[in-house]
């Protein structure tokens, strides 16, 4: 069995941060995390970290497309060069996300996901899918088709999950059926979430009472806070047990709201995402998603009528960003990369560096830029 030593780092994982440590591992799992003034084991390969920051590596649950290309492209190579560049932002598991489509275009996207595993995943872990839609609100619909919008449609989810699997699926819990959707969807193991809403707390709740636990894209596309009612904004704050996604790139959600929802939410229940489209690592100009022309400029991704059409930014700048907005330590924030996603689809051993979890890792620089990224133990990435 393969062993790795990465020594001299400056370890960061939930509610650690550590000077001068090393991580030894065996195979595709950590074995043993030393601190400084250790003996260190032999290995088959060494890496010096030179203190710079070692952190579980990112999971983005939320992710359109990378490269110049799209999910919902429906090809392999679509997958593959997603899955791979993603890799030079840190993140180790992916949950390629779709749009509002018809069942054949799903399907295809999902076929083209299955193809990527079966070829042997060369880049992220790829566990499932996020379908974004289509069981939204027509009358929240963002950068959605309308053309594709329907009903919630447990057995349509059966079908696609049984080409690929489906983790996670964002709809709107106020549409007819839209409450049991939630249970129906647990029943199969597939994570509900609300977004593309315009859900009263009231309606909100009778989807939380059937066991909807995560809210997509927080703050954008769903009913605001009001003072009459609280909204989807009110749910995410007043529940304790809610997670919510942030896209915190300080375009989709301003600089004071993050630090107001990082002062009034658990920490524990944030989840930052990307949810890039496929303009992310690449310069302005014109693109589409899902069909719909969208303009690039300054790295703002947005519709002809303006809206904004996902983002193009990366998770290590995210995690830059909210350093510096929140001012918080670490070792708090580096929950929102990857252990709470983890925790949220219960994927096992999966955002923390420490004994028995997977070797997914990724050493940052002091501006947060990676060098290095680990999967399964697996140098993937390398500047």
């Amino acid at each position: 069995m393969k062993t790795l030593l990465l020594k001299n780092c400056y370890l960061v994982s939930p509610d650690v941060e550590m000077e001068n440590a090393s991580v030894y591992v065996e195979g595709d799992l950590i074995k043993k995390i030393f601190v400084d003034g250790d003996e260190l084991p032999a290995a088959d390969e060494v890496i010096d970290c030179n203190n710079m920051m070692l952190m579980p590596g990112f999971v983005d649950v939320h992710c359109h497309g990378k490269s110049n290309f799209d999910f919902c492209d429906a090809t392999c190579e679509a997958v593959t060069t997603m899955a791979v560049d993603k890799l030079k932002e840190g993140v180790t598991t992916l949950l390629p996300t779709t749009l509002t489509l018809s069942e054949e275009m799903l399907t295809a996207a999902l076929k083209s996901a299955r193809e990527y595993v079966d070829n042997g995943s060369i880049g992220c872990k790829i566990p499932g899918v996020h379908l974004e839609g289509p069981f939204i609100n027509p009358k929240a619909l963002g950068a959605q088709n309308p053309a594709y919008v329907r009903l919630p449609d447990i057995e349509e989810v059966k079908r696609l999950n049984a080409i690929f699997p489906v983790t996670k699926i964002s709809y709107a819990p106020e549409v007819e059926g839209g409450d049991k959707f939630s249970s129906d969807l647990l029943a199969m193991n597939v994570t509900p979430s609300a977004v593309h809403t315009l859900a009263t707390y009231g309606e909100f709740k009778k989807a939380y009472n059937h066991g909807l636990r995560n809210l997509s894209h927080f703050c954008n596309q769903m009913t605001p806070l009001h003072h009459r009612d609280i909204g989807m904004v009110g749910a995410g704050l007043l529940e304790n047990d809610v997670y919510i996604e942030f896209i915190c790139d300080k375009l989709h959600i301003c600089p004071d709201m993050i630090k107001l929802v990082f002062t009034l939410k658990n920490i524990e229940y944030i989840q930052l995402i990307s949810d890039a489209m496929r303009a992310a690592g690449m310069p302005d100009g014109q693109y589409d998603l899902g069909g719909l022309n969208v303009n690039v400029a300054n790295g703002a991704a947005r519709l002809d009528n303006e809206a904004l059409a996902g983002s193009t930014l990366l998770i290590c700048d995210a995690l830059k960003n909210v350093f510096e907005i929140t001012e918080f330590e670490l070792k708090e924030l580096v929950k929102t990369t990857s252990y709470n996603q983890a925790r949220a689809l219960k994927l096992e051993k999966i955002g923390k560096i420490e004994p028995n979890f997977y070797a997914d890792m990724v050493l940052l620089n002091d501006d947060f830029q990676v060098e290095k990224t680990f999967v399964n133990g697996v140098c993937k990435y390398s500047k």
